[in-house]
């Protein structure tokens, strides 16, 4: 098989460290290859380096680094604008801060004609036409749409469409499905790969989701600290890895067909403990019947949300109703999973129990009393009673305060103790030694930051705590690290969750029950195991046979 692009003892640096090393692969004419590893292995920076696009104060060293018969070593930056889009096109992970806020989508995509004429004339019925081949609905609203009038998926699809439209022979996708739904991730991935099918282009695919992986690639790269420790095919790496850092970051992946008790870390692999308990669905039925005997530490009856569109004077108001009267209860030591497709009002929902989105009708009942918001010190109990762990978490830390410093403010809120001991019981709870306190946001890892936003969560000692969707931007092994570590909280704590995701591995893993919304209406509310194995809801099923 003739090989497209072939890379042979690839060396990054950027400022004299090297962070990818001696790296060598080859991707073959309508193969995909994946590369696969944490944070900080290297992935995207060589992604980057085929497209010449590696920061300032970067050396690019290597035996070979062919495409195409072309020495991409070689290229001056004229001659890398017409390889960059036109021959190897990329799409980035993140849809919303890739495309630019404030010109419409048709004219972005339309510009990447503009920029290479020589593939196509630019015109807006190739435009359009890129669209239909994306399955964009209704290809012409979305031409003149802004990206923040489009969802997730439909988003991510433009990006794709742009990264087509010149018909690149090599296609780059860096984690182009961590943010969707499971459903729009295999509609992405069966674009993908239907696309490749009729182009016939190569694709190199990053991501830290191992099961698409397993799926959809043909050869899989595994990288660990900038160097190679494992590669090949999908069938066998996956059946048969070799490699111990390859065996801890398929360990660290939730099992659909047992529930371990612990989740394998990549740590438990370096100190060779890789024992697995289980519990076994006596154990499970005996601990959940214990638990639903308890009266309901939350109670929700008819809870709605809408929200009216302000038009001129003379229409009338336009009310979307995000919610539906919706009721159910979270028990002492319960953790409800919360799953539904993009729009379908999970964190309207989080949002509204707090309060942080007053509802619009319907009653919180919380420790058998309803809550009153009207007065600032109700407000201020909720607050303390019920707190949120939010997805990003680099964006729900102050940038330019200090760890220590955020958790001292936590506790004077709620007129706890501030001391510096107190702010180190905090910071041990979830696994970060007390010298973090003096540290900012971004001097700490994805993990780190992680367990940060956790023990600000913790710190005004809550009864219930929301999880948004807390796990979706971690490696795989960092994952179980803070999968496990909730579930020790709880336990310790006796805490509640309400755990929103879109993984439907890790929700049923980590939940008791699992409530499933569909355009703001409960479709289905049943104990994890039945809900995965015996639920009669098409809806419910629908997402369940999204798992790839």
């Amino acid at each position: 098989m003739k090989s497209l692009l072939t890379i042979d003892s690839l060396t990054i640096s950027i400022k004299g460290t090297p962070l990818v090393d001696s790296l060598s692969f080859a991707i073959a004419e309508n193969q995909t290859l994946a590369i696969v590893g944490e944070s900080g292995s290297g992935k995207s920076l060589t992604a980057l380096s085929l497209l010449g696009l590696l920061p300032k104060g970067s050396k690019v060293e290597a035996q070979k680094m062919s495409f195409d018969s072309q020495n991409l070593l070689e290229l001056e930056a004229t001659q890398w604008q017409k390889v960059r889009g036109a021959q190897i096109g990329m799409v980035f992970q993140e849809p919303q801060s890739s495309l630019n806020p404030s010109i419409r989508c048709g004219k972005q995509v339309l510009e990447a004609l503009q920029v290479h004429p020589q593939s196509q004339p630019a015109s807006k019925e190739l435009v359009l036409a890129a669209f239909e081949k994306v399955v964009l609905p209704n290809p012409s609203r979305i031409y003149n749409a802004y990206p923040h009038e489009l969802s997730g998926g439909q988003k991510q699809r433009v990006m794709i469409a742009m990264a087509l439209v010149c018909q690149p022979k090599l296609l780059i996708c860096d984690e182009p499905t961590t943010a969707l739904d499971v459903s729009v991730q295999k509609e992405i991935l069966q674009l993908l790969a239907s696309l490749q099918k009729e182009t016939k282009m190569s694709i190199l695919f990053i991501s830290h989701d191992l099961n698409l992986v397993k799926h959809f690639a043909d050869v899989v790269l595994v990288m660990q600290k900038g160097k190679g420790v494992e590669k090949g095919s999908s069938s066998t790496l996956f059946s048969t890895p070799t490699h111990p850092y390859t065996k801890g970051l398929l360990s660290a992946r939730p099992p659909l067909d047992k529930r371990p008790k612990r989740l394998i870390t990549l740590d438990d692999y370096s100190r060779n403990q890789t024992e697995l308990i289980f519990e076994s669905r006596d154990e499970r039925a005996e601990r959940l019947k214990k638990l639903y005997q308890k009266k309901p530490l939350l109670e929700v009856q008819n809870l709605s949300k809408s929200y009216s569109e302000n038009g001129y004077f003379w229409q009338k108001k336009a009310v979307t109703e995000v919610l539906k009267p919706i009721s159910f209860s979270i028990y002492p030591g319960e953790t409800l999973g919360l799953v539904g497709e993009s729009g379908s009002g999970k964190s309207t929902l989080g949002r509204s129990l707090s309060y942080l989105i007053p509802p619009s009708s319907g009653t919180v009942f919380f420790e058998g009393k309803a809550l009153q918001i009207a007065s600032r010190a109700s407000r201020k109990q909720l607050r303390k009673d019920i707190q949120f762990i939010f997805q990003d978490p680099y964006a729900a830390l102050h940038p330019s305060k200090k760890i220590g410093a955020m958790l001292q403010e936590a506790l004077q809120q709620f007129g706890l103790e501030d001391s510096n001991q107190k702010v180190c019981q905090i910071l041990e709870q979830v696994g970060l030694e007390a010298d973090m306190q003096h540290r900012y946001p971004h001097q700490l890892s994805g993990g780190q930051r992680q367990r940060a936003v956790i023990a600000r969560a913790l710190a005004p000692e809550p009864k219930l705590i929301i999880c948004d969707e807390a796990v979706a931007a971690l490696d795989i092994s960092i994952q179980a690290q803070i999968i496990n570590l909730l579930n020790t909280l709880k336990t310790k704590l006796e805490l509640s969750y309400l755990f929103i995701s879109h993984d439907m591995a890790v929700v049923r893993y980590i939940s008791d029950r699992i409530m499933v919304l569909n355009q703001g209406k409960v479709e289905s509310l049943e104990e994890a195991d039945h809900l995965f194995e015996h639920s009669e809801n098409k809806y419910t099923q629908k997402l369940i046979q999204a798992i790839i």
